[in-house]
This record gives structure tokens, C-alpha cells and sequence, in this order.
């Protein structure tokens, strides 16, 4: 294993990381969220949450954090519950107590022991299709392939 366990678990406990906006453990969001810079979520969002495109930002669940939406993003990492799908370019983390009711596109996915997924997990491949910037776009293009066969 190259990382201990308990380095990956510390990090999403809620702390004061090096993010940009948090959203507490006493916060309710309602609506679409744009992120510009790294994001953390303890508390909850009902609604999509987006990553600018073209910035490497990342959005981390703690374990207190619930989104009821889709994730769009760089690089995802998921201690709390998501009942959306997760759209990331590069990574996702799904750590102990991670509850994700949705489809997965990843371009690199790492799951503990102890994480729960109800829905597709859908390689990128690190290919990024021609003429389709973002990871919806993906998504779709990689559901209609599912499909055909």
C-alpha cells in the first residue's frame, strides 16, 4: 500500500486544509455551486457543484458532508454520502464511509475498505475523447458505448 491508512482518513476529518472555501458542518447550500478554487464540503449541498474547466480544482467530502447533485471536478475525494454522479478528469478518492449513489467517470479511482458505490464506475482511460472538453460529455459518450453492447 503506498499510502497508511490513517494518513488518507486524517485528511478528509474535518481540519483546516489548505482549501479555499468550506462549507461547515452546520451549512445548508441550496443551488448550483462554481468553484474556482479548491473546495471542501462538510456540511450540505442539494445541487450540482462545478469545477471551473481548465483549473485543477479539487472537491473533498469529509464525513459529515452530503451532496444531493453531481460533482464536476479535477479531482474528487469522498468520506460522506453523494447521491449524484461524480465527474472527475483525474482522480477520485473514495475513502472509509464514502456513500456514492451514482455513476463514476474517473481517469484514476482509489477506493478503501469500508467505501460503498451504487452505480458504474466508468474509466477515461486518460483519453480524452476528440472534440469533448468536459467529463459529462464523457460520461455520455462512454454510457452510449455501455449501451451498444
Amino acid at each position: 500500500m503506498l499510502f497508511k491508512k490513517t494518513q488518507s482518513i486524517k485528511f478528509l476529518q474535518p481540519t483546516m486544509e489548505s482549501f479555499e472555501t468550506i462549507v461547515g458542518p452546520a451549512t445548508e447550500v441550496h443551488g448550483r455551486l462554481v468553484a474556482n478554487e479548491s473546495l471542501r464540503i462538510d456540511g450540505s449541498v442539494i445541487g450540482n457543484i462545478e469545477a471551473t474547466q481548465g483549473k485543477d480544482v479539487s472537491i473533498a467530502l469529509g464525513r459529515s458532508g452530503v451532496v444531493q447533485g453531481d460533482i464536476y471536478a479535477f479531482r474528487v475525494l469522498v468520506a460522506g454520502r453523494v447521491e449524484g454522479n461524480i465527474y472527475a478528469t483525474e482522480r477520485v478518492e473514495l475513502h472509509d464511509g464514502a456513500e456514492v449513489r451514482g455513476d463514476i467517470t474517473y481517469g484514476q479511482l482509489g477506493i478503501e475498505h469500508g467505501a460503498k458505490l451504487n452505480g458504474l464506475m466508468i474509466s477515461r482511460n486518460g483519453e480524452e475523447p476528440k472534440g469533448m472538453v468536459d467529463s459529462s460529455a464523457v460520461f455520455q459518450a462512454n454510457w452510449a458505448k455501455i449501451k451498444s453492447r
